[in-house]
C-alpha cells in the first residue's frame, strides 16, 4: 500500500498524499505503541521485584494477624470446654451422690424390713454388753465372789462404712 501511495505522490495525486500521511500516521503511531510497551515492560521488570517484595511482606504480615487471631480463638474456645466440661463433672458428681444414697437408703430399708441388725446396732448391742459386764463384775465384787465376768478387751470390728449398713454375722 505504501508503495501505491508513493507512486501516486509521484504523479502529483492529492488524495495519494492523504492517503500517505494517513498510512504515515498510522505507522508512527503503532511505532510509538510498540515503544511504549517495550518501556512498559522494561519498567515491570525494574519495578517487580520491588512490588514482589512488597507482597511478600504483606503476606507475612497478614499470616502472622491470621495467626495470632486464631490462636486467640483456639485459647477462648478451649476455656470454655473446659468451663462447660467441669460444670458437667460437678452435676455428674451430684448426680451421683444423689443415686448412692437413694441406693443406700433403700438398702437400709430392705435390710431393716428383713431384721438384719444394722452397724450402729451391733455398736449400741456391744456397748451395752460392756455396761452389763461391769455391772455383774460391781455386784460379784460387792458380795466378794470368784465369778467374776472379764470385761471384752478387743472392741467389735468395724468395717469401714456410712452409717446404717449391715453387720457381719
Amino acid at each position: 500500500m505504501l508503495k501505491k501511495a508513493k507512486a501516486k505522490l509521484e504523479a502529483g495525486d492529492t488524495e495519494a498524499v492523504k492517503e500517505n500521511d494517513l498510512a504515515q500516521g498510522v505507522l508512527n503511531s503503532s511505532h510509538q505503541i510498540w515503544l511504549a510497551g517495550l518501556g512498559a515492560f522494561s519498567r515491570a521488570q525494574q519495578e517487580g521485584t520491588k512490588v514482589f517484595e512488597s507482597l511478600v511482606k504483606q503476606g507475612e504480615q497478614l499470616q502472622a494477624k491470621t495467626k495470632k487471631v486464631a490462636t486467640e480463638t483456639a485459647a477462648a474456645a478451649r476455656g470454655a470446654a473446659t468451663a462447660k466440661a467441669k460444670e458437667m463433672q460437678q452435676m455428674a458428681g451430684g448426680t451421683w451422690d444423689k443415686l448412692e444414697q437413694v441406693f443406700e437408703d433403700r438398702v437400709a430399708r430392705t435390710l431393716s424390713k428383713l431384721g438384719v441388725y444394722t452397724q450402729n446396732d451391733v455398736q449400741r448391742l456391744a456397748a451395752r454388753v460392756d455396761e452389763l459386764a461391769e455391772a455383774v463384775n460391781k455386784l460379784v465384787k460387792a458380795s466378794g465372789g470368784k465369778g467374776a465376768v472379764p470385761a471384752r478387751t478387743a472392741p467389735a470390728k468395724k468395717r469401714p462404712a456410712k452409717g446404717g449398713k449391715a453387720a457381719p454375722r
